[in-house]
């Protein structure tokens, strides 16, 4: 009995031995293949880039025979590289490939493969499936099947940049410059435009719309084709979710290859409480979004019925366009002289109430909206344990948070004081000559524009200066954080009055809701709002002085409806010139990224490890 154990104890150790050496071996082996899997992903990723941008030259740009063929062998060097790239993962990278890879990836993959045959099979003279032929050696099947491998390789790759502890503002700040780069490049497509369109008036589109302002050097509505008003569509839609919310969905929607890293990151971005509710977020605030300006749209053209002159297509153009751009705070408008129009503004202002309830969901913040989807499936399970045979009784203290009451109370604040101060100053000036209906309901809209939606019933031009002096302040404050409004953001602003308020109360703390606001928060806040006075003040004198011919008034309207990205004007932003333009390009990034988000990218943080210094205090007076 001792020599059998004797004998399972020598071959376990063997076993143990071999099962080490293969090990070694294996691990030996696998990583120079993990090398040039990761060399090989960010070519992949190069080549997604070249990839769309040959599409999109090939598709919107009239060529010659010779560019036309660059061009395809450009996307023929692309596909091949994409082909090595699924060959090399599923041969000699399939461990990894099918532990991290899920169904919607491998569908495209499959579709990758599938395109190998006519690549390496000549078009057959007698197809045995003549249908099957058509599809596979037509260019309606490889240019999706190209463009939906970039665009997930680039989604794969952005949450490869997040997983690597790239600096979040950083990585927010490049993905905004790259889209407004890629947008300015699709607007000067011949087929976007009407006659043509300079690069500088290109790339101020294209910023306002990414920045979600509104301004224009142009009228959108001759100047746009309806492939154009598509494209800023897009650019509206993915600047005002964010296109880090994009790309995050699909690269942890569509594959496993996430770090925990990363997935702290994108919780943090779609304010998600845990990372199982990480998905289900993601889905509400798209579906969210997609749910709203569809009910938007709707509204808009019941609204609109029998008030314009356009056809029913027109008409659902105008209704989608301007539910998109109201709940994204864009302000852009594809019908000459924008919500300003005549037959518009003599209407019966549904329009309006309708807009501004857009513009009032989009300005209120997606932590709110979470907040109050989370506050919604709360009562409903009161509702049913009230029902149920064995209710349960147990729910958490507070079902909205303190921002939530922050941002909700004193949106409202400033909504109700603006509504009645424009009516007040503007009823026997531009509100002249209509009824008391429609001044209220013009009110009610102009009181919500100005924080950063932009859109334009009254021309501010005509207003007096105590409204203009009243809108700058609102552009200010902005809406909420998080939001597709501008601005410092509401809940900065009562911050700052709470602290006011507990300064001139000889408080110590700063509280709210019987909660106390953290000194972090204070210091953001204050923070803010400094950089914000400041940058502002350089922006007005930089832009008086390159613009000395217009109106000083004009001019400080127009900085702080760019820096705030609100997007109304006095009417000056067509008689810019190129530099003054480049200068509002900058001042409406900066406005949409955040200023201190990234100076705190560039500036390297550090762990405060300084002595505890003995306090003292300054004179303030």
């Amino acid at each position: 009995m001792i020599g059998f154990t004797g004998i399972v104890k020598k071959i376990t150790r063997q076993w143990q031995i071999v099962k080490s050496n293969y090990l070694r071996l294996t691990s030996h082996f696998m990583r120079p293949i993990a090398t040039i899997a990761s060399v090989l992903d960010i070519i992949t990723v190069i080549a997604s880039l070249i990839c769309l941008t040959s599409l999109t030259v090939y598709g919107g740009f009239d060529h010659k025979p010779e560019d036309t063929r660059l061009l395809f062998h450009i996307l023929r060097g692309c596909h091949i590289l994409f082909l090595i790239n699924v060959l090399y993962n599923l041969i000699l990278n399939s461990r990894q490939t099918l532990r991290q890879t899920r169904i919607i990836k491998w569908i495209v993959d499959a579709a990758m493969l599938i395109s190998l045959l006519p690549l390496i099979y000549p078009h057959p003279l007698h197809p045995w499936i003549p249908f099957l032929e058509k599809v596979l050696y037509s260019r309606s099947f490889i240019i999706p099947v190209l463009a939906a491998y970039a665009a997930m390789e680039l989604s794969y790759g952005t949450i490869a940049a997040i997983g690597k502890k790239t600096n979040p503002s950083l990585l927010l700040s490049a993905s905004f410059l790259f889209l407004i780069l890629v947008g300015s490049l699709l607007l000067m497509m011949p087929k976007c435009t009407t006659a043509g369109i300079s690069y500088i008036d290109a790339l101020f589109i294209s910023t306002s719309a990414v920045c979600i302002t509104g301004l224009t050097p142009v009228e959108i509505s001759n100047t746009l084709t309806p492939t154009g008003l598509l494209i800023l569509a897009i650019l509206i839609q993915t600047g005002g979710l964010g296109v880090m919310t994009f790309t995050s969905f699909f690269a942890i929607f569509f594959s496993g290859n996430t770090s925990i890293y990363s997935q702290l990151m994108v919780k943090d971005m779609v304010y998600s409480k845990t990372f199982n509710a990480l998905i289900p977020t993601l889905l509400y605030i798209l579906g969210f979004t997609i749910a709203v300006e569809a009910a938007g749209a709707v509204a808009i053209y019941l609204s609109i019925n029998n008030t314009l002159a356009l056809s029913t297509e027109d008409k659902i153009v105008f209704s989608a366009f301007h539910s998109l751009s109201a709940f994204c705070n864009a302000g852009f408008s594809n019908i000459e002289g924008g919500l300003s129009n005549p037959a518009l503004l003599h209407s019966n202002q549904c329009v309006y109430l309708v807009i501004s309830i857009l513009v009032a969901a989009g300005g209120i913040g997606f932590p709110i909206l979470v907040n109050f989807k989370t506050a919604a499936a709360r009562y409903l399970k009161k509702i049913w344990d009230f029902f149920s045979p064995r209710p349960n009784h147990h729910y958490a203290a507070h079902i909205y948070d303190l921002n939530t009451k922050i941002v909700v109370y004193t949106t409202s604040i400033i909504f109700i004081a603006s509504s009645g101060l424009f009516l007040l100053f503007e009823y026997d000036n531009s509100l002249a000559g209509m009824s008391i209906y429609d001044k209220i309901a013009q009110s009610i809209f102009n009181s919500w524009v100005p924080r950063s939606s932009g859109f334009s019933s009254v021309n501010p031009s005509g207003f007096m200066n105590i409204t203009i002096l009243m809108f700058i302040i609102l552009m200010w404050i902005g809406g909420a954080s998080q939001s597709t409004a501008g601005g410092i953001k509401v809940n900065t602003f009562a911050i700052m009055i709470l602290n006011l308020k507990a300064v001139i109360q000889g408080k110590e703390s700063v509280t709210a809701f019987r909660r106390a606001i953290s000194v972090p928060s204070l210091k953001r806040a204050h923070a803010v709002i400094a950089i914000s006075v400041v940058t502002y003040a350089l922006y007005s004198m930089i832009l008086i002085w390159l613009e000395p011919q217009l109106s000083a008034k004009a001019l400080l309207y127009e900085a702080a409806s760019a820096l705030f990205t609100v997007g109304t004007s006095l009417g000056i932003t067509p008689m810019l010139d190129s530099s003054s333009k480049i200068l509002l390009c900058t001042a409406m990034f900066l406005g949409r990224v955040g200023i201190i988000s990234l100076l705190a990218g560039i500036v390297r943080t550090h762990i405060d490890t300084s002595a505890r210094f003995p306090s003292d205090y300054i004179i303030i007076n």
